[in-house]
């Protein structure tokens, strides 16, 4: 069992993430046999702006293959041998970056091309963890990365002994299954131990990072994140509160029937009105997605008729392959091609029995030829069924943007890259599941409407608090705001204010809560998850528009029900916009699908309006609020 959707990602090594995309190291060109050749002494200096660019993105992409090749290796066969490896690997693309960058600076008051100009700004923010300049800061920086990251994937709680130990996906399942409070308490405080240990190497890699981003030009490592979607780090900040302001009234109808419903299952005593909810009884390790308490505590009508593909993908015998050819045959009736034999060939479809990996979903951009893959560790499950469709939406991403140079092999903003499968995820509704036979047809109802939205709410709607929070706690750790001495209590100053939960035994400073969820060890930027559950719906609202343009029957179903399966129209405009890749800024690329410039959670409000209108009422003689 892998981690919920918005834990997948796309990813090269998870010590190298690109900032802008979730991407690292994202490019598909020809195969190079080895690392390129240094550049003769003098003749940088008589290049051409352009002519640097050019050079730039070719050496990047050769040293790319490698870092990719040692990241990919790491995550499915987790060995002290890879982990050095890979940080190796890290060490030498980081040494050409910081070179190039120092090299690009001789360009700086020059008139250049928009392309150039934006290629160098790209190359400024080519990384997630920029490293210092200085030789034994940038490999320990490495190995930093290479260490949090083993550990998060290693880790383990034993309550009993070496023969007693669960990973994460054990305790997850208890998390998902169990409804005894205190099996809950103990399997979430065994899982947020394994944060702790990583505690003073997150502080030295934190002060690290700082120096390499200021290196860079940038303040700290928050404000370059930030820097990469076309707009002061102020104005980003003004946009993420205006999207969050425009989604959190549903947020709170959700979260305050939610918690209703857990006091009449667990006792006011344990969850009381007004209060935040324990964190850990709401079905995941982090309170992410609420859904798989959806079956037996949050569905609103339990004799209203609404089947999973859980029990069919399980009679039928799917195996993790034939649940990827499933969403590969949505895509291509779409109108996009079909995978390369090398996916099949290379891909980690399930978890192997005989080594350590990371489970976590992620697809991958060998930066090789075309060469692209996924990493997961599939089981017959409904959830998993979405992760691989989603997975695939990068997939296809690093197939349209293929023919872009290196720089520009990445997603519009970050946000765009993990909205890409989801888009296509809200496209898988009751009636696709029933036309590939995952589930029974039913007659629609009202019950029927109210149960579907609630359960897709649960995930939907219950993460955007979570998404947007992650980052704000790094930004004001990187900004110096939060420092080693508040990091755990600020962590839950922010859970409480943005998701209205508490931790459900007493934390302290010993404790590193932060680091019990991977995109912290792994340093994966969060806030595209929070960008990309608003711009999915955005998207979707288009594709609909664009398949209703061929079907003009479709234009009079609600958002909800549409299904874009089939429509070759949807398709073409959505590659449209993949094949921009970053080339452009992504208000152009939202543009070109949208009609818009601006992200908008208004389609979001409009998916979702039978149930606001539902929890208004559900919740009218309730004491709302934390």
């Amino acid at each position: 069992m892998t981690e919920t959707r918005p834990g997948a990602c796309a990813a090269g090594t998870l010590s190298l993430i690109l900032l802008t995309g979730c991407a690292l190291l994202t490019g598909c060109a020809p195969r190079q046999s080895a690392p390129p050749a240094p550049t003769p002494p003098g003749a940088a200096a008589k290049e051409s702006a352009d002519e640097f660019v050019t050079r730039v993105n070719r050496e990047l992409n050769a040293l790319a293959q490698e870092a990719q090749a040692a990241g990919y290796t790491l995550d499915t066969y987790i060995t002290t041998d890879t982990q050095l490896l890979n940080a190796r690997a890290n060490d030498r693309y980081l040494a050409y970056l910081s070179k190039a960058v120092a090299e690009a600076k001789r360009y700086d008051g020059q008139e250049l091309s928009p392309a150039t100009r934006r290629a160098l700004m790209k190359l400024r923010l080519n990384v997630a963890a920029p490293a210092p300049d200085d030789a034994a800061k940038r490999a320990r920086l490495t190995q930093l990365e290479a260490q949090l990251e083993a550990k998060y994937g290693e880790g383990k709680y034993c309550p009993k002994g070496p023969g007693s130990c669960m990973n994460l996906d054990r305790l997850s399942e208890i998390l998902a299954r169990s409804r005894n409070y205190a099996e809950l308490t103990d399997a979430w405080k065994g899982w947020h131990a394994v944060g702790a240990g990583m505690r003073e190497e997150y502080g030295e890699f934190v002060r690290l990072a700082n120096e390499g981003a200021r290196e860079l030009g940038f303040k700290n490592l928050g404000v370059m994140w930030r820097a990469g979607y076309d707009m002061t780090p102020e104005e980003f900040d003004a946009e993420s509160e205006r999207l969050w302001q425009q989604v959190k009234p549903l947020y709170d109808g959700l979260h305050c029937y939610a918690r209703a419903r857990l006091a009449r299952r667990y006792g006011e005593d344990q969850v009381p009105a007004g209060k935040p909810i324990p964190a850990q009884l709401l079905g995941n390790m982090w309170a992410q997605q609420w859904n798989k308490i959806y079956p037996d505590i949050l569905r609103p009508y339990p004799t209203a008729s609404l089947e999973t593909a859980d029990a069919l993908l399980k009679a039928q015998k799917w195996d993790a392959a034939r649940m990827t050819h499933s969403a590969e045959s949505f895509y291509t009736s779409l109108g996009f091609p079909l995978l390369p034999k090398t996916f099949w060939e290379r891909s980690m479809l399930s978890r192997p029995r005989d080594r350590e990996v990371v489970c976590h979903a992620s697809a991958w951009d060998m930066a090789s030829g075309g060469d692209v893959r996924i990493k997961a560790c599939l089981a017959p499950t409904e959830e998993d069924l979405y992760t691989v469709y989603h997975e695939l939406g990068h997939v296809y991403y690093f197939i349209s943007y293929s023919s872009q140079p290196f720089l520009f092999r990445d997603g519009a903003n970050d946000g765009f890259h993990e909205a890409i499968g989801d888009t296509i995820n809200l496209s898988v509704t009751p009636a696709y599941l029933a036309r590939i036979g995952l589930i029974h047809a039913v007659a629609p109802s009202r019950e029927a409407l109210i149960n579907q939205q609630m359960k897709m709410a649960l995930e939907k709607i219950a993460f955007l608090p979570f998404g947007r929070l992650i980052d704000e706690w790094r930004w004001k750790v990187f900004s110096g705001e939060i420092t080693p001495a508040n990091y755990n209590s600020s962590w839950w100053e922010l859970r409480r204010r943005y998701q209205g939960l508490a931790p459900p035994v007493p934390r302290s400073e010993a404790d590193f809560d932060p680091g019990a969820k991977y995109h912290i060890p792994s340093n994966t930027p969060y806030t595209r998850y929070f960008l990309s559950y608003i711009l999915q719906f955005q998207f979707h609202k288009a594709l609909c528009a664009a398949a209703a343009s061929k079907a003009p029957a479709a234009s009079k179903a609600p958002l909800y029900e549409c299904s874009n399966y089939g429509s070759q129209e949807a398709g073409r405009r959505y590659v449209d916009m993949l094949r921009l890749g970053a080339s452009e800024p992504w208000q152009d690329a939202l543009e070109k699908l949208t009609g818009t410039r601006r992200i908008d959670a208004a389609p979001i409000i409009e998916y979702f309006q039978p149930l606001m209108e539902w929890l208004s009422e559900e919740n009218k003689s309730r004491q709302c609020g934390w």
